[in-house]
């Protein structure tokens, strides 16, 4: 492992590769390195505005795959960003190849990664409960827009979250691993994705992979932010009596028991958050 220095920010990488490139954008202020992706993640700033530029083909240190596939990944991404574009999603500005690897550059966003390998997931953990719902809302809002485009999520979880404490406004990315396929089929066994938000069909080889899918990642999601994550016990949960039982509902295993929707589900929770 080695570590760089780019305008007085370090970060670790498995081998050395040529950064040049980012002074065309200004100067680095941040730098995001703790991602399984296998993508380097840049906050630049020049005299106009800053920006956020993520890199695929460096090699680093938590990548579960090789700088090459992470390339061919993020060239397959354009099309995702520019098709599920959203006020809730980082925009995408600009995207080229640089030094064997490529880059997606996007406006910057205000805000911290709320990813468990951050130390702004403590913070955002202890967040007020009508913070976290309105968090909570636009991310259901934002997955109802993706199944309107024929989009399945795959692989969201708290790391897409970006969170602005002082505004109090989110921000997602890192949509890579959604996929117009409708449906899935699972080829893989355990597919990519935190365990935490992931049906029981992202760990079986052969299964359909759907909007009930996409259900369950909704409660699972709520179960994050509102219980006790993975414990979905009533003893755990936080927010209310009249929520716990939409969530449930969501994250059951079977499928044919979950909401066959995320609009059927956002209307449950919406229905039973006024009451």
């Amino acid at each position: 492992m080695i570590t760089k220095t780019i305008d007085g920010v370090s970060f670790d990488l498995h081998e050395d590769f040529d950064f040049e490139f980012l002074s065309d954008y200004g100067r680095v202020f941040k730098v995001y390195d703790q991602q399984d992706s296998g993508n380097l993640c840049f906050g630049v700033q020049s005299a106009e505005r800053k920006r956020f530029v993520k890199l695929a083909g460096a090699s680093t240190v938590r990548s579960n795959t090789s700088p090459d596939e992470a390339v061919s990944r993020m060239k397959g991404t354009i099309s995702i960003y520019e098709d599920l574009s959203h006020p809730a999603l980082i925009q995408l500005i600009g995207h080229k190849e640089v030094n064997g690897g490529y880059i997606t550059v996007f406006d910057w966003f205000e805000g911290d990664c709320m990813g468990r390998q951050y130390a702004s997931h403590a913070r955002f953990e202890t967040l007020p409960l009508t913070e976290k719902l309105n968090i909570f809302h636009e991310i259901v809002l934002f997955h109802i827009h993706v199944h309107s485009r024929g989009y399945i999520a795959i692989d969201f979880y708290d790391g897409c979250i970006l969170y602005d404490f002082e505004r109090k406004q989110m921000m997602l990315c890192d949509i890579e691993f959604y996929s117009k396929n409708k449906p899935i089929i699972n080829t893989m066994g355990r597919i990519w994705g935190s365990s935490r938000y992931m049906s029981p069909e992202e760990f079986q080889q052969g299964a359909v992979i759907d909007e009930r899918s996409n259900v369950y990642l909704m409660g699972a999601a709520a179960f994050q932010l509102f219980g006790g994550g993975t414990d979905r016990s009533r003893e755990a949960w936080r927010a209310g009596d009249e929520l716990y039982p939409i969530a449930l509902k969501a994250v059951q295993a079977e499928k044919a028991e979950r909401y066959s929707s995320i609009n059927e589900f956002h209307s449950a929770w919406t229905e039973a958050l006024a009451r």
